[in-house]
């Protein structure tokens, strides 16, 4: 494949995995504010721009094995909390954009976290071992991500235990 198609194709899955999250909290705010069929159309579209995304990863065979993708999506998540956050932190505390830099902070701690559930995942898997069942639960405030069960209290946001939501 030609490189700037290929280029082309990271552009649009990034473009349709936007839309798609973008839709869903439009759905949200659609039903929070009565408009139930604003809400759904919201939905069927984000619905349909998830297709897009997995088209466009699969044209680039960009989903592998598991294990490749467990080593994948450790290296992503400590580039975020090593290299991109940082700078987006130092950027909005310049700016004094208190809101963004709470914001970045929050996620740049949380990357941290799923950098060692990948990690430890990935080396599981290399290493032939069956990876243990065990319940997630996230904050829904700050993302913050939890095995076993919620904390009383969030360690990134301080948010209370009924922020945590538990992930099927």
């Amino acid at each position: 494949m030609e490189y700037r198609t290929e280029k082309y194709v990271l552009e649009a899955f990034s473009g349709e995995c936007q839309a798609n999250r973008r839709y869903l909290f439009f759905a949200e705010k659609a039903d929070e504010e009565g408009y139930p069929q604003a809400a759904k159309l919201f939905r069927a579209v984000a619905a349909a721009e998830l297709v897009h995304a997995r088209n466009h990863l699969n044209v680039i065979d960009a989903i592998g094995k598991t294990k490749d993708n467990l080593l994948g999506a450790s290296m992503g998540e400590r580039t975020e909390f090593t290299e991109m956050y940082p700078f987006f932190i130092e950027t909005a505390r310049k700016e004094s954009n208190d809101r963004a830099e709470r914001s970045f902070d929050w996620a740049n701690r949380v990357e941290k976290i799923h950098y060692g559930y990948f990690e430890d995942a990935y080396m599981a898997v290399k290493e032939g071992k069956k990876l243990k069942n065990e319940d997630y639960y996230v904050c829904q405030v700050c993302g913050n991500t939890v095995k076993g069960s919620a904390p009383d209290k969030c360690a990134v946001c301080g948010a209370g235990a009924k922020a945590f939501k538990k992930v099927e």
